[in-house]
């Protein structure tokens, strides 16, 4: 597996009103939710090795810490940035940042591994094979 520590890949979002904390239910404030922050974090770190996996395999996450520290507010953009900081065995860790424009929201770490995706679907649906995705 070629994944070589310093792997970067970055994720744009643009807040909307489905964006934010009052509508996914983690508060009451009409700004970029944690939630969304994270899936932002961790799309990017999917993107920073998905085109030197092997072919069958993918990552999951297995483990997050993430300091949401500023308010986004409906209308800006956040960058999230995901670095391969390190790789042992088939777990791969990323440090993560959301910035928006100069401003850091979030930052953290995300740990994904790499494994068969066919094996892991067939037994998350407890079954012999995965179900046919089409």
């Amino acid at each position: 597996m070629d994944l070589p520590v310093g792997l970067t890949a970055r994720v744009e979002l643009t807040v909307t009103d489905a964006d934010t904390a009052q509508t996914v239910g983690s508060g009451d404030v009409p700004v970029l939710a944690t939630p969304r922050a994270l899936a932002v974090a961790e799309a990017a770190t999917v993107l920073a090795t998905a085109s030197r996996l092997p072919a069958g395999t993918t990552t999951v996450g297995t483990r997050v810490e993430l300091a949401h520290t500023a308010p986004t507010p409906v209308g800006r953009t956040v960058v999230a940035v995901a670095r391969l900081s390190g790789v042992d065995g088939r777990t791969l860790r990323f440090d993560v940042s959301l910035r928006d424009g100069d401003t850091e929201v979030a930052s953290g770490v995300i740990e994904r591994v790499v494994l068969d995706r066919h094996r892991f679907v067939a037994r998350a649906f407890g079954a012999e094979t995965a179900p046919d995705p089409a």
